[in-house]
């Protein structure tokens, strides 16, 4: 019992190291969790773009699963008929991520060779949220 105390106890003050390095540092990073589909995905993109336009220089991942993977999948596009690719790639040559959950895929049926070329390919959406709150310091953001 009191070794797991200690291994938690070690695990804390590492995070808030990490935590702590990162606000003196000034850098804000930040993971935006999508599940739940297009409209969702319209919006988060929105919002990225304003937070950008706010705080140029915030690390942004963008990390779905679910129906959230949907506006990373080649030919999709909004309610208007505009594609997503387009708002996709210029975010991602401000240097915002893409990530897309591989269980999703498998799941779904959905070929890898489908999904944007903007976006990688992790083995799991929520384990990807929880690691880079956990190990990297990222605010969790669900539009």
């Amino acid at each position: 019992m009191r070794r797991l105390f200690m291994k938690a106890a070690v695990a804390g003050v590492l995070a808030m190291g990490l935590c702590a390095s990162a606000l003196a540092a000034g850098e804000v990073k930040v993971v935006y969790h999508l599940s739940e589909g297009l409209d969702q995905a319209s919006r988060a993109l929105a919002n990225i773009r304003n937070h950008l336009q706010a705080d140029p220089d915030a690390k942004i991942v963008v990390v779905t699963h679910g129906d959230g993977i949907k506006f990373l999948i080649d030919g999709a596009q909004d309610r208007n008929g505009a594609p997503y690719d387009a708002a996709v790639g210029a975010l991602a040559s401000r240097g915002v991520e893409f990530r897309v959950c591989n269980n999703t895929l498998v799941t779904r049926n959905i070929p890898a060779n489908k999904v944007s070329m903007d976006a990688k390919i992790v083995p799991s959406g929520v384990a990807e949220v929880a690691r880079l709150q956990a190990k990297e310091g990222y605010a969790y953001l669900h539009p």
